[in-house]
């Protein structure tokens, strides 16, 4: 049976050491997406590879976004605790990696393996937050997780610039290891499941199918128009070969005992629905993490932690309003708070927008703001009501699929939103003047970047609009689960 007690959400609880674990195993997948972006001259000027590094982030992404869907099914399977000690362990074993890293492509391969360990801890620790809280406190939770990702926008690119600048930029990999081993350290001591040991089939064949198609896709989508041109001959071969392999995923997925990426979770509309959101979310996410700096660095010379700091506000928004998200979806259900959500998101983009052609560090700081805290009523609702909707044993596979959706907006928002910006400033400024990357066609490209934002937006009301309203007493628990359980030591 599942310990879903009610003494209280806070370090202080019985659960408290568990949520400090899983606040510090979120802070580091957080920490890890923030602090190499400022590191990268001083990792180019020692190492070399100056026109590899984009893999740095190309591949850890394509790590994480890929194995979050098998790692969320083996948790069902095999319980929790496993599968995120197993991503602690192999994104310490990466960290350390990185930090002896002697050239470019070695510390692209040693990304690889921080992305396989972050693909298994995101996921899996917002699946145990949902284990191990009732409905009325999984929102405060996320808050709490969601603040993690604010403290890490600020902390990590300024550990970065620090780092860099006493020429130990090797530091921001290897300072997670103490992390990782606390983490680890207070999971297994404080964390224990009760999981009813059944014999399974894993299926292997659809996870390497799902794994080579969502590669394939991830990586045209992000190399598109970067690495090679969209109608080039290996931009096509890449979607082409990735469309069929992930046919013959869903064709094998019908005929196995126990398929990686379950028929239902698709097809069910409540679980669709909120899948389709949390693409939305990762467009509109991306979309501005990727284009704010630029934008305020190149059309009014802002310093870059000016501009950090614009952006920051955005993630400083979501944990407000995540944290109260619960007061909401309790009242009036998962649907109108995510209503309310994705209408003020739509707010906020549409003023960075309309402001766009006039630049503006305060207007663009508020209008994240606006965003963060309209994205907070979406997210978190929406996943919440997924993982609401399922027993334990099915928990693990729709909170992935619901992350795995939120990076696959990603990943494709950020090609389409940079096949918009790129086509602005290969065309030089709006006036025909040379010289594309001048301060007139940074405005016009990030402009033109923020109306795509604002689209995104728009397209989510409608996947929120279609989401079931099957919340009869949102205020009621789920009943106790059976088939595996989470337990809390005094």
């Amino acid at each position: 049976m599942t310990t879903e007690t009610s003494d209280g959400v806070g370090f202080r609880s019985k659960r408290g050491p568990i949520l400090i674990a899983l606040m510090l195993s979120t802070g580091l997948v957080a920490i890890d997406s923030t602090i190499v972006a400022t590191a990268v001259p001083s990792i180019v000027e020692d190492i070399g590879g100056f026109s590899s590094f984009p893999w740095l982030f190309s591949a850890y992404l394509l790590a994480q976004a890929v194995s979050v869907p098998i790692y969320a099914k083996l948790s069902d399977m095999v319980g929790r605790k496993p599968l995120i000690l197993w991503g602690i362990g192999l994104f310490l074993l990466g960290s350390i990696l990185c930090g002896l890293a002697w050239s470019m492509p070695a510390l692209i391969a040693f990304r690889v393996l921080q992305g396989l360990g972050a693909g298994a801890v995101q996921p899996v620790s917002i699946t145990i937050a949902g284990d191990i809280y009732t409905l009325a406190e999984r929102a405060k939770v996320q808050g709490y997780l969601a603040s993690v990702w604010a403290i890490s926008s600020v902390v990590g690119p300024t550990l970065g610039g620090v780092f860099s600048s006493l020429g130990i930029w090797r530091w921001i990999f290897l300072i997670n290891i103490p992390l990782c081993l606390l983490a680890g350290w207070m999971l297994v001591r404080t964390f224990h499941e009760d999981v009813e040991r059944t014999k399974h089939r894993v299926d292997y064949a659809g996870a390497a199918l799902l794994t080579v198609s969502l590669s394939l896709l991830i990586l045209g989508a992000l190399e598109g128009g970067q690495a090679w041109e969209w109608n080039s001959a290996i931009s096509i071969g890449v979607f082409v070969a990735g469309a069929v392999l992930f046919g013959l995923f869903l064709l094998v997925e019908r005929k196995a005992a126990e398929p990686v990426l379950p028929p239902w979770v698709v097809s069910l509309r409540l679980l669709a629905t909120t899948a389709l959101i949390s693409f939305g979310v990762g467009a509109v996410l991306l979309g501005l993490t990727s284009y704010v700096p630029t934008f305020l660095e190149g059309s009014i010379k802002t310093s870059p932690i000016l501009a950090g700091l614009a952006l920051a506000a955005l993630t400083l928004g979501w944990p407000i309003s995540a944290s109260q998200a619960g007061r909401f979806y309790l009242r009036i259900g998962f649907r109108r708070t995510a209503l309310i959500g994705i209408s003020i998101t739509v707010v906020g983009a549409s003023i960075l927008a309309l402001t766009a052609s006039s630049p503006n560090v305060l207007l663009v700081a508020a209008s994240c703001f606006i965003v963060g805290l309209g994205l907070g009523l979406v997210a978190t609702p929406t996943l919440i009501a997924a993982q609401s909707s399922v027993e334990w044993n099915e928990r693990g596979v729709v909170t992935g699929t619901n992350l795995f959706a939120r990076s696959i907006g990603s990943a494709i928002g950020v090609a389409v939103f940079g096949a918009v910006a790129n086509a602005i400033y290969a065309n030089g400024s709006p006036a025909g003047v040379e010289g594309g990357h001048g301060a007139e066609t940074t405005v016009a490209a990030s402009s033109a970047v923020f109306i795509a934002v604002l689209i995104s937006a728009v397209l989510t009301v409608v996947a929120v609009i279609a989401m079931p309203a099957t919340e009869k007493n949102p205020g009621e628990s789920p009943a106790p689960e059976t088939t595996g359980a989470a337990a809390v030591e005094d």
